[in-house]
């Protein structure tokens, strides 16, 4: 959501297209207007592929990521940061909620001249999928700052929705409904997409999408309700539209969606355990050519991701640090360290497999191959670490590493990518995500699932995590419940995904709990960092450990954050409107809080 300044420019995405001198009968670029634009279906075609570059992309990775969620170990400044202490301020401006209305401008102008299109080629993919990106982008706006302004004509100087108010959550994820329902309508299987073309929006990637609104909506309405609307006079955006009765549709919808897309034979599991010993969750996400994996798979072999931003070493670099920032921002916390189950299924403090946090390697011991993909070493990835292999002696250093998306043995003489110039492609919705949101929708609605259910959608993702299947008998045996193995499935198998984590706390109406927590590191008592100076430096850590509950018990902890700095409300849930805009609009009235 970066800023872009641009012309229109026939190649953006030569993955989409190929590099034809498109508008060579067109006047001088800089004599080229709206007027003239958009009377071709190439043009049509050419704009449409430049609203890819406006999905989030790794320019996005702060708010993509969860920075500073509960369950992140790093805290050293940073918005995303300040955020999940609940330190924000309203500020003067705000890149993602003028890009957004930027990129909504753009795509009003090509549905506004496609109305008007007398040519023979067909452009209803085209508009389809332009359809699609301004939902896109209103869900992004609504999950950032509620209800907004809702504009579906490109707008001049002169245009009444400068100075309107803001539409409710509800009026415009009606909008973003339509707009979804008409993006399937027109877009094409992912089966008929040509293999030039992948990345392009395909149907199931826009059911996938409204599932997405749909399940984040209904938990919405049933968890928080209006409480972070305002009353749209003096504060917010109101509750015009909200109808508690949409809430049982919803989720029925988002079963309805979310089967279709499971039943296509377009997506599967990117599983290569096999060959890759068991570090599918790291190689999936950065995948790239032939040359980024010791198994030599290339994107290709992926048939997991349903939308997604595309990149490519030749057109288009991540061209910002990605490697580098995973490998510091993204280190766990141990809330998220405890959640991986153990081998036989079961939670660490009631499994007989866990062999507790003594040495270093401990913790590692029989538990959820995700663990280990995700939070060992880039530079010996798959290994973990040994007792001594970790120093607890300083900032940033709370015990554990991540080498989640990061380019294979990066800051090594044998990276596979040097930073900035990774190119792998980053999910925005993957095959996985769908499982939960299906098994998630059932549960809203009956309060459980047969196993049957289960084993369509959650007991996939835990046979490649190397789990056994849940049943309902195994879950009153254990008494476990479902809910709970759900959210917790969300957040390790999502870790850092697509504002995954702070979507879900906020949707649950749990966000002020779980956020004003203390973070803790690594566990100090009973093991063999305790009093051993070699391995473990006190003096150089901000606070001093405590005792928080881990799969042992109470034990003293490292203390990332402290309970009293963290501050969040349910005030913070949505972000503050920027006082540059609702200076310039009187009408355009601030979030409840800020």
């Amino acid at each position: 959501m970066k800023k872009i300044l641009y012309i229109i420019i026939p190649c953006i995405f030569a993955v989409f297209t190929s590099c034809e001198d498109e508008f060579i009968d067109l006047t001088p670029p800089a004599s080229i207007t709206d007027d003239v634009y958009y009377n071709e279906a190439e043009h049509f075609l050419s704009g449409s592929n430049r609203f890819y570059t406006y999905l989030t992309g790794w320019g996005d990775q702060g708010i993509y990521s969860d920075h500073g969620s509960d369950l992140v170990g790093y805290f050293e400044g940073g918005d995303m940061q300040e955020y999940g202490r609940g330190e924000i301020l309203a500020p003067v401006d705000d890149d993602y909620y003028t890009d957004a209305y930027e990129y909504i401008r753009d795509i009003n102008l090509l549905l506004e001249r496609a109305e008007s299109y007398s040519g023979t080629e067909s452009i209803i993919e085209y508009v389809a999928a332009s359809k699609f990106h301004r939902a896109f982008q209103y869900f992004f706006l609504v999950q950032r700052f509620g209800g907004v302004t809702l504009v579906t004509r490109s707008l001049d100087v002169n245009s009444e929705e400068l100075y309107a108010p803001r539409n409710s959550r509800y009026e415009v994820v009606a909008q973003i409904l339509t707009d979804l329902d008409d993006a399937i309508a027109g877009l094409p299987l992912e089966a008929n997409i040509a293999s030039e073309d992948k990345g392009k929006i395909s149907k199931e990637a826009a059911m996938a999408f409204k599932a997405k609104v749909l399940l984040h909506e209904a938990t919405w309405m049933k968890y928080v309700g209006t409480t972070t609307d305002g009353d749209g006079v003096s504060s917010g955006a109101g509750s015009a539209g909200y109808d508690a009765a949409n809430i049982t549709p919803y989720f029925e919808e988002v079963v309805t969606l979310t089967e279709a897309v499971m039943n296509s034979s377009s997506f599967e599991l990117w599983n290569y355990n096999d060959v890759l010993d068991g570090l599918t969750h790291n190689f999936l996400f950065n995948l790239e050519d032939s040359g980024s994996n010791p198994a030599g798979l290339d994107k290709a072999s992926n048939k997991e991701f349903i939308l997604y931003g595309k990149y490519d070493f030749t057109f288009r670099q991540a061209n910002t640090l990605v490697s580098h920032v995973y490998n510091g921002r993204l280190r766990p916390s141990r809330k998220m360290m405890d959640l991986f189950l153990c081998t036989d299924g079961l939670p660490i403090s009631e499994s007989d497999l866990f062999e507790g946090y003594y040495d270093t390697q401990d913790e590692f011991q029989n538990r959820d191959l995700r663990m280990r993909a995700y939070f060992t070493h880039h530079e010996a990835l798959g290994e973990i670490p040994q007792t001594g292999d970790v120093l607890l002696n300083g900032t940033n250093n709370f015990g554990y590493f991540n080498s989640k998306f990061m380019s294979w043995n990066w800051g090594t003489a044998d990276a596979y990518r040097a930073t900035q110039t990774e190119s792998y492609d980053i999910p925005l919705i993957r095959l996985a995500e769908v499982y939960l949101m299906y098994a998630e929708a059932l549960y809203e609605l009956n309060g459980t699932l047969t196993d049957a259910q289960m084993n369509a959608s959650i007991n996939l993702l835990k046979e490649r995590a190397g789990l056994p299947p849940l049943t309902n008998a195994f879950l009153t045996a254990n008494n476990m419940n479902i809910e709970t193995e759900i959210r917790r499935e969300r957040a390790i198998e999502l870790y850092a995904e697509s504002s995954s984590r702070y979507s879900d706390l906020r949707r649950w109406g749990i966000a002020e709990a779980e956020l004003g927590e203390a973070v803790y590191g690594a566990v100090i008592e009973g093991t063999v960092y305790e009093g051993n100076d070699a391995l473990y430096t006190p003096g150089v850590y901000s606070y001093s450990p405590e005792s928080t509950t881990t799969g042992v018990g109470e034990r003293e902890c490292l203390v990332i954050q402290p309970e009293s700095t963290r501050n969040f409300t349910r005030e913070n849930y949505l972000f503050p409107l920027p006082t540059s805009q609702t200076g310039l609009n009187d009408a355009l009235l601030q979030n409840p809080g800020y």
